[in-house]
């Protein structure tokens, strides 16, 4: 028998056809079903519970006659993920929970269950690709792209350390989804035509505002209309570098620079280039969400996707946020890389400059982007590899 791994079985057909790989490539395969949610509050029923996915998980295990195991993880799911979650959106800033559940969930607590268990890897399907290299006796872990680019997962990925890297393999990496299927299809697996899992990883698709109001109160607040040529507007310099903290931080919108225009239930529930749940008619173009303002309760709206109010030419992340996959890529002080960025899940990979300063780095982008949002994570990339990333500021 090969090396012993531990497939993450979710019930879906990604996991599904990734055991599958396993076992053709000769490794001594189990399957580790976790469950990390069971509550409903907030969830839109329609949506598949992880009781009807443990079903699909158990009999593809059976399928594919290889051991079948649960473990529940949902405590820890949620001081490590939920409470971050509503902490984050207390302060007005917009978490990532899949990256986060990645973190500290998948790749750290059901890693290390898995490892007990007598794993020497862990498997998922996400859809990436792990390279090593060794150079002068010292291993190294490269986390890269997947090959299908419309459902390229590292972003999830990218606060994974070298430890992590070195327990993991992603077998459908180098797949494109339709051959996934075909796949599926073509072993008789019962999860060849389930859906893709939406919404927020191992709750699903939520009514957000419910769902926050678990522990976030309501609290009525003005909609204040920014016209398209308000004051604020920054102006690009010439030279760019002298205003790097100007040019990476959010518009410091006030109301006086708009007018009210209607009532919401709480700045905490909205973020950045939210366009639904405003309820607010009347306008040519719909409204968008530039900013919040959690202190003062006030979200701030322009009207149409183009509003300036949306775009930021830069970002700033602190030295405590920073995180470097590989070591010897991190940047010091004074140092600076061309790198691509992605600032969210499926967005295209922008050019942009880091440059390092004592306390972070500032990322400037060639173009300027839309929907910078405080909370969220970037990403930095040097061709298909994922170098690092950090929580914006």
């Amino acid at each position: 028998m090969g090396k012993k791994v531990c497939i993450g079985l979710s019930g879906g057909v990604d996991s599904s056809v990734a055991a599958y790989l396993l076992k053709e490539q000769g490794y001594d395969v189990f399957a580790l079903f976790m469950i990390n949610w069971k509550e409903t509050a907030g969830t839109l029923t329609a949506e598949c519970t992880w009781e009807d996915d443990v079903i699909f998980a158990e009999m593809t295990a059976k399928k594919l006659d290889i051991p079948f195991h649960i473990v529940d993880l949902s405590e820890y799911y949620r001081t490590r993920v939920v409470d971050y979650m509503f902490a984050e959106y207390e302060k007005g800033r917009t978490p990532n929970p899949d990256v986060l559940c990645n973190r500290e969930i998948k790749f750290d607590i059901f890693m290390q269950h898995a490892l007990d268990l007598g794993a020497d890897y862990v498997a998922t399907g996400h859809y990436c690709r792990r390279e090593v290299s060794d150079v002068h006796g010292v291993t190294t872990y490269h986390l890269l792209e997947g090959i299908d680019p419309n459902k390229d997962q590292s972003y999830f990925l990218c606060q994974l350390n070298q430890y992590q890297l070195s327990k993991s393999l992603f077998p459908i990496g180098h797949l494109l989804k339709p051959e996934v299927r075909e796949m599926a299809r073509a072993q008789g697996l019962v999860t060849a035509e389930r859906k893709d899992s939406q919404g927020i990883c191992f709750v699903g698709k939520v009514d957000l505002p419910v769902f926050l109001q678990q522990k976030l109160e309501t609290k009525k607040g003005n909609v204040i209309l920014i016209p398209s040529d308000f004051s604020a507007k920054k102006k690009m310099p010439h030279n760019r570098r002298e205003f790097l903290p100007k040019l990476s931080a959010p518009f410091p919108f006030k109301p006086w620079q708009g007018k009210v225009i209607g009532e919401h239930n709480g700045a905490h529930y909205y973020t950045i280039g939210q366009r639904k749940g405003l309820n607010i008619g009347g306008f040519v173009e719909p409204l968008f969400v530039l900013a919040t303002d959690v202190l003062r309760n006030i979200v701030y709206v322009g009207e149409g996707k183009k509003h300036p109010g949306l775009y930021r030419p830069g970002l700033f992340i602190s030295k405590e946020e920073l995180h470097w996959i590989v070591a010897d890529r991190t940047l010091q002080p004074g140092e600076e890389f061309n790198f691509l960025v992605r600032i969210r899940y499926r967005q295209p990979l922008e050019k942009a400059t880091m440059i390092m300063a004592d306390n972070g780095a500032y990322i400037l982008f060639d173009q300027e982007q839309r929907g910078i949002t405080s909370g969220q994570f970037a990403a930095w990339y040097d061709g298909a590899e994922l170098v690092g990333s950090g929580v914006i500021n």
